[in-house]
């Protein structure tokens, strides 16, 4: 789909024909495989450190060593350019992946058993990824997520608030709450990424399904097409805190979990954070409502966490082996209890109540891809949306949108 993306880090590496043999897994004295696990998630740690140990459990003979640096898929361009792949990698089904996939570097599970238990539509959404001028499956969707409204069940009960179903409904529930005194959303913006998690929202439900493939065709701009969704991100952040910008993730995972706001614009990997810092708070969810047509408006899903191997490790079985654990339904489960996730794995559900708003979206199938897992990679969409809920400068904003995809995908 974006064959002029690969990246010149990509690029170096494949010209350098750093591809042969590279595996970052060892064989100790005591004949124990080590390999190492990469993740590109802070959130899941815990969760991995506990399969692993599992996993360990049942394979004495091999060591899972578990590696989750700050700014991962930088880390992991970088680790590809110096011939040092990871041999098992747990990452996102975004633009990252697609470039890894058609770089040759993942092992290709088009033929393994292992595919039949992914449910079809998040396979189809890798493949999307890598684009049909690359035949194969080159990651096992394992996890998937949701961008959603997150809102305190006992704030909304004192104010009389019901859950909303279109954007203006929405609207007039963030003017009760402003007036009644309550901070209406709690913001995160000093860290990018987080802005991006209404933008996605707005964007996948006002531009359409197929924006990426249009802009890549030239059939269609930022300008074009995302001009409603720019108008709406300026009418969410006026119903912010007064430092916006100045708060980051984990302290607002904090503040909502305290009582600060009423509603957290975040994806359901905040609930455990949210937990963690309030056990007793009441919590709900609900699809951000962009339209006015209850029936247009669908919920951003999209693969977190898939699972691929070094296609050139040199303990590939081992590697294997560990992903086959990691897919039984028994493993998949505990992922998803733990991480407040939805499983990408054929019978695997998310049983928690706390995400009975959004049920009938994954069970309806009014459900959407995250618009920026198809942006290219390196355009750094995020710093220039947050660059623009600064400068609040709506025309130069979707102009430099289009530039900057256009300078990476002609690259």
């Amino acid at each position: 789909m974006f064959k002029k993306m690969i990246a010149g880090m990509m690029a170096l590496a494949l010209g350098a024909g750093l591809l042969a043999g590279c595996s970052s897994s060892s064989e100790s004295a005591d004949g124990k495989v080590t390999l190492e696990m990469f993740s590109n998630k802070p959130e899941n740690i815990e969760t991995y450190k506990g399969l692993i140990k599992d996993f360990e459990k049942q394979n004495p003979d091999i060591k899972v060593k578990l590696e989750a640096p700050p700014e991962a898929e930088t880390v992991l361009k970088t680790r590809l350019t110096k011939n040092d792949m990871p041999d098992i990698m747990a990452i996102a089904g975004n633009a990252t992946y697609g470039e890894l996939g058609r770089a040759g570097v993942l092992h290709d599970f088009t033929d393994s058993e292992l595919v039949k238990n992914v449910q079809p539509s998040y396979v189809e959404m890798i493949g999307r990824l890598v684009g049909s001028e690359t035949d194969g499956i080159f990651g096992l969707p394992y996890a998937s997520n949701a961008n959603a409204v997150i809102y305190n069940k006992q704030k909304f009960a004192e104010l009389g608030l019901q859950v909303p179903a279109t954007w203006d409904e929405f609207i007039a529930v963030l003017d009760q709450a402003k007036a009644a005194g309550q901070i209406p959303i709690y913001f995160t913006l000093k860290d990018a990424w987080t802005g991006m998690i209404s933008w996605n929202s707005l964007g996948a439900n006002t531009a359409g399904d197929d924006f990426a493939e249009e802009k890549t065709a030239g059939k269609t701009t930022f300008v074009k097409s995302y001009g409603e969704a720019a108008d709406k991100m300026l009418s969410l952040i006026s119903y912010g805190h007064k430092d916006n910008m100045g708060v980051a993730y984990k302290d607002g995972n904090n503040a909502f979990a305290s009582g600060k706001s009423v509603m957290y614009i975040q994806g359901n990997w905040a609930i455990p954070e949210i937990l963690k810092a309030n056990p007793d708070i009441q919590l709900g969810v609900f699809p951000m409502p962009v339209t006015n047509d209850p029936a247009q408006n669908k919920l951003v899903s999209g693969v977190d966490v898939l699972l691929g191997v070094n296609e050139d490790t040199e303990h590939k079985d081992e590697a294997l082996k560990f992903v086959e654990f990691m897919m039984e339904k028994e493993t998949a489960k505990r992922y998803i209890d733990e991480q407040k996730a939805f499983s990408a794995i054929e019978g695997v559900f998310q049983e928690d109540p706390v995400f009975e708003g959004i049920k009938a979206n994954f069970e309806s199938g009014a459900i959407t891809s995250f618009p920026d897992h198809y942006y290219p990679a390196g355009m750094g969409a995020e710093n220039i949306v947050q660059e623009f809920l600064i400068e609040q400068k709506k025309e130069a904003f979707l102009k430099k949108m289009d530039s900057e995809w256009d300078k990476v995908q002609n690259r």
